[in-house]
């Protein structure tokens, strides 16, 4: 089934408008919802409660998608799934995108017919320790034993670490986060090294969280991104523009707060961003002020970082690469326009 494109296209303008040939929009709309899948609930960024609601900042991109098709960012369904079943249940049908994926790398970025659409949050490997050792970068770290999965990459990253800069260390190796998670708790290594988003999920179950930090440095990059089917550019597209939109009204000052007084502002970027004197949605088979609908209903990208990683969770991540590059960080939108 092809959606329906604007005018443009109407007129012949093939170059800049492809016709769809697979609508998942339509499928999302007769639904009534929209399906979204993790590999499994992360502290921070996907969590559920004894209610079985769900929460947390991948959560909340999966909202930002159901407010910018049916303006109603309750609309969503979501689904924890494993690692070796989430591309394939995205090429099924079953689900609509993933969230909470593996870090985008060429391979799963081509080979198995999924695609990456914009990066949502920037990762990558670090170390925590105990705020009662005084150390405040990983430059410092020495003669102490880190906990650290037996994994290819991890731990080659952690000895290449230590090695280029001559400092003594011990292993201690486990299989997994848990065991991870498990081994740091009761003290057995000072310092536990893996993804920050991993260790942030960690320190959040710990009895003092407060009581741990998360070193500033990386030792690789990892971003992290929704994953839609390759075979649908305009579902691409609508999922793309959605945390673009969000990142945008950041940059903007544009909140679920002010959102109504800033209908009236004159600065041309947030009366485009807000639908006011441009249609950003017809061509997409959305509304003209579905990217309004996203931020009434979510929030900008700063909202929602800071409601589950801010100082008011409880358990603060600096943001860091996640800043705005106005800010020094990598957080980047193209403008609307």
């Amino acid at each position: 089934m092809c959606a329906t494109l604007g005018p443009a296209a109407a007129q012949g303008d093939t170059e800049a408008h492809v016709p769809f040939q697979f609508s998942t929009l339509d499928t999302v709309r007769a639904r009534g919802y929209v399906i979204c899948a993790a590999s499994r609930p992360t502290p921070g960024f996907a969590q559920v409660n004894a209610e079985g609601l769900w929460s947390g900042f991948d959560v909340d991109i999966c909202r930002a998608v159901a407010a910018a098709v049916f303006g109603d960012p309750s609309r969503v369904e979501f689904r924890p799934l494993s690692g070796e079943s989430r591309f394939a249940h995205l090429a099924l049908g079953d689900v609509d995108l993933v969230v909470r994926n593996a870090p985008w790398t060429m391979t799963r970025d081509t080979a198995f017919g999924g695609t990456y659409v914009a990066n949502s949050f920037y990762d990558g490997q670090a170390f925590m320790v105990p705020s009662s050792i005084g150390v405040v970068s990983a430059y410092e770290l020495e003669n102490l034993t880190v906990c650290v999965a037996n994994t290819g990459e991890s731990l080659r990253r952690v000895q290449s670490f230590f090695f280029s800069g001559q400092v003594a260390y011990e292993e201690l190796l486990y299989e997994d986060r848990e065991d991870l998670a498990v081994a740091y708790r009761i003290g057995l290594c000072e310092a536990i090294s893996a993804p920050a988003s991993w260790l942030h999920s960690i320190r959040r179950t710990l009895p003092e969280p407060a009581a741990h930090r998360i070193l500033p440095e990386r030792l690789s990059k990892e971003p992290y991104g929704p994953v839609v089917r390759s075979d649908d550019q305009q579902w691409l597209v609508i999922v793309r523009w959605t945390l673009f939109a969000m990142i945008n009204a950041e940059e903007l000052g544009v909140t679920s707060v002010n959102i109504e007084s800033m209908l009236s502002a004159r600065t041309p970027g947030i009366r485009r961003l807000l639908g006011v004197e441009f249609d950003a949605g017809t061509e997409l088979g959305l509304s003209p002020t579905w990217m309004r609908e996203v931020i009434r209903g979510v929030g900008n990208y700063g909202e929602v970082y800071e409601r589950y990683f801010g100082a008011s969770s409880g358990v603060p991540l600096l943001r860091g690469q996640n800043a705005l590059w106005t800010n020094g960080g990598m957080l980047f939108a193209p403008p609307v326009k």
